[in-house]
């Protein structure tokens, strides 16, 4: 299967990340290494959204420091960006609504159709561009008839950030896409299918199967349109969690489980248990937070009673 024939996928975690942990990063590490050794797909993107300041968790910091945190976590990354959006809106948003946000955000931004599960690649999401003149903005010199890839899409948008982006009060350091702007000149592409998938542990998928907790509709969307990719956590039975919904079973092709030798453990990506350790000045918080992460935390003096 060449390059262009395979999926090209977004990842999108949605999460209080209060605070983000090196499990969180590990998650998208081990998807990514995952969807490309399948043959099928891709990854040319992630996007850690924190969730609004109004979820109303208990011990949840404001999104100021949680948005800190989480550009401190993957200030090395060369794919994976953090986006402020959902904690700029007004009250909380539902994980629907965030990863409809950033499909038509994409859409917008690209000029260019976004598919999902259930629109075959006949539907391609990087094709021509709608209503305009194609005229390519990554022009070689050397080679003119080059079509470049969505991976250099996405190395663009990450490049033009500063230019298409507004900057918010507070948190000077963040930037978002402005929903408005475009890349400037229309891109051509080769036909390439992009999905945005979201990136989630397996206890968000048994959360699923809580009667009442998610609205029908917004699984239907969430899993038959978008789909899932799902990294298991303490050795859990994601064949037997999804046998637990109607829903789940009706998508079951749109949910990916990410199948590893490693059982990682909840410590590694809980966040509870990180915010404990802090409190009980526990020396073991290095295996869950990175560094900055920590000196951040410390500096603000952040999580120093059982309260947050």
């Amino acid at each position: 299967m060449t390059e262009n024939n395979k999926t090209h996928v977004i990842l999108l975690s949605c999460g209080s990340f209060n605070p983000i942990t090196k499990g969180h990063i590990h998650m998208f590490e081990k998807a990514r290494e995952y969807l490309h050794k399948t043959g099928r797909f891709i990854v040319i993107g992630g996007i850690i959204s924190p969730v609004h300041d109004s979820y109303g968790k208990p011990g949840l910091v404001p999104s100021r420091h949680r948005l800190t945190m989480c550009q401190l976590a993957v200030q090395s990354s060369d794919w994976i960006r953090v986006d402020p959006w959902e904690c700029y809106q007004d009250t909380w948003q539902t994980t629907c609504s965030v990863l409809e946000h950033h499909r038509d955000l994409m859409k917008r931004v690209t000029g260019c159709i976004l598919s999902n599960v259930n629109t075959p690649s006949s539907t391609p999401v990087i094709g021509q561009p709608q209503n305009q003149t194609p005229a390519p903005i990554y022009q070689n010199q050397n080679n003119m008839n080059h079509k470049p890839t969505a991976l250099k899409l996405w190395g663009k948008v990450s490049e033009n950030l500063g230019k298409i982006c507004c900057v918010r009060p507070h948190i000077d350091r963040f930037t978002f896409v402005d929903e408005n702007a475009n890349l400037g000149t229309a891109m051509r592409y080769e036909e390439i299918e992009l999905r945005i998938l979201l990136l989630c542990g397996s206890d968000l998928l048994e959360s699923f199967c809580i009667p009442g907790l998610w609205k029908d509709s917004d699984m239907e969307v969430i899993v038959g349109d978008f789909g899932i990719v799902v990294v298991p956590r303490d050795g859990a039975d994601t064949e037997k969690i999804m046998n637990h919904s109607s829903i789940l079973r009706k998508f079951k092709d749109n949910i990916t489980v990410v199948k590893d030798e490693i059982s990682h453990p909840m410590s590694i990506v809980s966040s509870t248990k990180s915010r404990l350790a802090l409190q009980h000045g526990d020396g073991h918080v290095v295996d869950y937070l990175s560094q900055p992460v920590i000196d951040y935390i410390l500096q603000s003096q952040l999580y120093i009673n059982a309260s947050g």
